[in-house]
């Protein structure tokens, strides 16, 4: 699509309402003024007095739509509150001419960006009530009820968590980046251990290594872990010898006596075993996940998965027998080969082993994943909504409540993930690391460090090699993003 721009420079709010409005288009940017020949938009910006103007002209399938935005500067406080003002008058001019083009809102209306939480997060904050935070989302960013409603109720959640966080404490995030098998949808920076087994051990190694500098620097700043979470890939790839070192080491050097809930990856369940997660336990890991994603055997065939639906309930029943119920499930909607009534048998099996947590993704095609390079026969937005509202429906109906929500790139129909807990089992690690909540620490390949400044919202990235290899070359750099985020912590701790 052919971009104009008047008055401002506002690319990535004009871009990302593209995304949104027109997923198959590109963004150019050509010189003079458009003809209307092919896709093209103007989007323009006037400034008079304390107001503030956005119109959009839009030619789309040969005709033209037009749009326009009013806002007040007055209630703007400064230069950032003024930037943000002008942004989304942009971008709600653009988008109402979108609509008006394509006939049909987006669930998510114009709020674009991966945590839409954050919004209703600051409005309750401020001291507005749930339904003010409702009532601007579906006024101001043209949000449908229903998503506004979810994203408030995980804005509560938000709070409760941030009100329940120390200065003097951190998340620990731990990288194991590699799997039984590559998914056809995976995107993550994980090995195929077959092709990478000759690095597995050496990284164990490294890994322990980085785990004692880390519990070094952390009790000489009088620091300690909250939450921790050990991801991947998948964690429970490694043999039980491997994640007891691993473990031993986290036990043994990191200050995780305040540390209220530990959770492992164990996700694929072909590689569950009842040796693993008597190790896990013993360790005081409290909480799995197990990631059937379908109970659908040739979706799973499809997606690259080299396990069954019976493996899973296998899995589930070892998983009973060392945490209980207190698992998290992942499901995802819009999975090549599947249909709502697939989508819809898979939900109530799992419902039927009674998780702790359900998570219920949206397929994402992502740029590294072969589903992206392939563009097999997919699911239509309209299947995608029914599985997500079957999903919601369901879980609710079986005492499941909406905590954390996330949304990302290429997303089938622009929808959202959702996890959801029954009473008392969130997992409080997803909640601060998707709303940004606290200071997480990576250690491990393909890890970031998020240094999260809780009075002012800035954050600093500090990203650990993508990959195993290039991480076992990387000390230095891995010792010094350590420092850092030590330092900033403590001297957070310092201000209280």
């Amino acid at each position: 699509m052919n971009l104009y721009l008047r008055g401002h420079d506002y690319r990535y709010a004009v871009e990302q309402t593209m995304m949104v409005l027109f997923p198959g288009q590109l963004p150019r940017y050509p010189q003079g003024e458009p003809d209307g020949s092919s896709p093209s938009a103007l989007v323009c910006l006037e400034r008079s007095g304390d107001s503030l103007t956005a119109r959009a002209t839009l030619w789309w399938e040969n005709r033209r739509y037009a749009a326009s935005h009013t806002a007040a500067l007055a209630a703007c406080a400064d230069e950032l509150a003024r930037r943000r003002m002008e942004q989304r008058t942009v971008r709600l001019a653009f988008y109402d001419a979108g609509v008006q083009a394509l006939g049909v809102q987006p669930p998510w209306g114009a709020l674009t960006g991966v945590r839409p939480v954050k919004l209703p997060t600051r409005i309750l904050a401020s001291g507005a009530c749930p339904q003010q935070a409702e009532e601007l989302l579906t006024r101001e960013y043209r949000v449908s009820h229903d998503r506004a409603r979810l994203a408030t109720t995980c804005a509560q959640t938000a709070l409760d968590v941030r009100q329940s966080l120390g200065r003097d404490e951190l998340s620990l995030y731990l990288g194991i980046p590699f799997c039984p098998t590559r998914c056809a949808y995976c995107s993550f920076i994980s090995s195929d251990v077959r092709g990478a087994l000759a690095l597995v051990e050496p990284y164990v190694d490294a890994l322990c290594r980085e785990i004692a500098l880390a519990g070094e620097k952390l009790a000489a700043a009088g620091l300690s872990i909250s939450t921790a979470y050990m991801g991947g890939g998948t964690p429970t790839t490694l043999s039980p010898s491997q994640l007891d070192r691993v473990l031993s080491a986290v036990e043994r050097r990191l200050p995780m006596g305040r540390c209220r809930e530990f959770t492992v990856e164990a996700g694929r369940p072909d590689t569950i075993t009842e040796d693993k997660l008597k190790v896990l336990r013993d360790h005081g890991v409290q909480r799995i996940s197990i990631n059937p994603q379908t109970m659908e055997d040739r979706v799973l065939r499809a997606m690259g998965r080299a396990h069954t639906a019976g493996q899973i309930r296998q899995a589930m029943e070892l998983a009973r027998a060392h945490f209980g119920g207190l698992v998290n499930m992942d499901l995802i909607a819009g999975l090549p080969g599947d249909d709502p009534a697939g989508f819809t048998r898979t939900l109530e099996e799992v419902l039927a082993m009674a998780p702790a947590n359900i998570t219920v993704h949206t397929l994402a095609l992502k740029k590294g994943a072969q589903l992206k390079r392939e563009q097999g026969a997919l699911c239509t937005p309209d299947s995608v909504s029914d599985m997500l509202l079957a999903a919601r429906g369901r879980l609710s109906a079986a005492g499941y409540q909406p905590y954390y929500l996330y949304r990302q790139k290429y997303m089938s129909g622009s929808f959202e993930n959702v996890g959801w807990c029954l009473p008392g089992t969130r997992c409080d690690y997803n909640v601060i690391m998707m709303e940004e909540l606290q200071t997480v620490l990576s250690l491990g390949a393909g890890g970031i460090t998020k240094l999260v400044d809780p009075d002012t919202g800035k954050i600093v990235r500090l990203s650990n090699p993508k990959y195993p290899k290039e991480y076992l070359e990387s000390a230095d750099k891995l010792t010094a993003h350590m420092g850092k985020a030590v330092c900033f912590q403590q001297q957070l701790a310092q201000q209280r």
